[in-house]
């Protein structure tokens, strides 16, 4: 099997993984990652055991006595790419946001269906926001950030947050974010038949997905799986949308962007032109990726 992009639904999910990391590795081998002060794994309490994560140090200028903390999932429909498949995004966001970034490893489907990887992922975001001190992190600027899947996660954990009290959430950078995968509401976003085939993601992509993601007999309804279903938005931390204009989830993030809005959160939604679905993490080869990644850093700094 080569490392081409593996064709979903008709190999495994770890065929799949294997194929994106082999990928990715060829990737990574042809453009080195940017540099970091520091980075570091770990792995933290979980509900299930020991969540792996990474954690990065910005390099800066003058570095202040505590950095802003930012908490990042990982895209891959929840059944595929790691640490090491956003390693480039999670090193750019800290140089550029100037944040201590903390990328968490969530157990994937199908594997670890739903709820596995929402409570890994606000398990860790607890765990980072209590030990903030420890990586010289203020607690009280944290915010929970994530591309597709991983954007639904940080949408997930900004609900839980708000739901259980804690932790304080200063903002969520919710870059194409997976909203709505109730397959009752397939033909409420016209974007998901409009670019269902032809960019990269395909909405037979996102079938297989939730296929993996949902346990036996659920429905996608439950708003800690599609966040855009929950009856309330109210309370929650303010935030950036980012979608893509070819893109089969555009429709259903910028709804979930409208919705905050009239809910009374402050929320910016920002449609990025002529490109597809996983484009933030080509910043070397397109000049728009670029300044996506330079507007998520400055969202980032201006609300932490």
């Amino acid at each position: 099997m080569d490392t081409a992009w593996p064709d979903l639904g008709t190999v495994s999910a770890a065929d799949a993984r294997r194929m994106v990391k082999e990928a990715g590795e060829q990737a990574r081998a042809l453009v080195p990652p940017p540099d970091v002060a520091s980075v570091e794994d770990r792995t933290v309490p979980g509900p299930a055991g020991e969540i792996p994560i990474r954690i990065y140090w910005p390099l800066v200028d003058n570095p202040p006595a505590a950095f802003p903390l930012v908490v990042f999932f990982h895209g891959g429909g929840w059944v595929i790419c790691d640490l090491d498949s956003h390693d480039n995004i999670c090193r750019t966001l800290s140089n550029a946001s100037g944040a201590v970034v903390v990328s968490v490893d969530y157990r994937l489907a199908p594997e670890d269906p739903y709820p596995a990887a929402a409570d890994d992922a606000y398990a860790a975001t607890v765990w980072a926001a209590q030990h903030a001190s420890d990586l010289g992190a203020d607690a009280t600027r944290t915010a929970v950030a994530g591309d597709s899947a991983g954007g639904n996660l940080a949408a997930v954990v900004a609900l839980m947050a708000r739901d259980k009290g804690t932790p304080a959430l200063k903002h969520q950078l919710l870059i194409y974010p997976v909203t709505d995968i109730s397959p009752a509401h397939h033909d409420a976003h016209p974007s998901k038949k409009e670019n269902g085939t032809g960019y990269f993601l395909t909405t037979d992509h996102m079938d297989w997905f939730r296929e993996q993601y949902l346990p036996e007999g659920a429905d996608g309804t439950d708003p800690y799986i599609s966040p855009l279903l929950a009856a309330d938005l109210s309370g929650l931390p303010p935030a950036t949308v980012m979608t893509a204009e070819f893109d089969p989830l555009r429709d259903e993030g910028e709804a979930y962007g409208a919705r905050l809005q009239d809910a009374g959160v402050a929320a910016k939604i920002r449609r990025y032109d002529g490109v597809f679905h996983g484009f933030f993490s080509m910043a070397p080869l397109l000049p728009i990726a670029e300044t996506a990644n330079k507007d998520a850093a400055a969202a980032l700094r201006q609300a932490l």
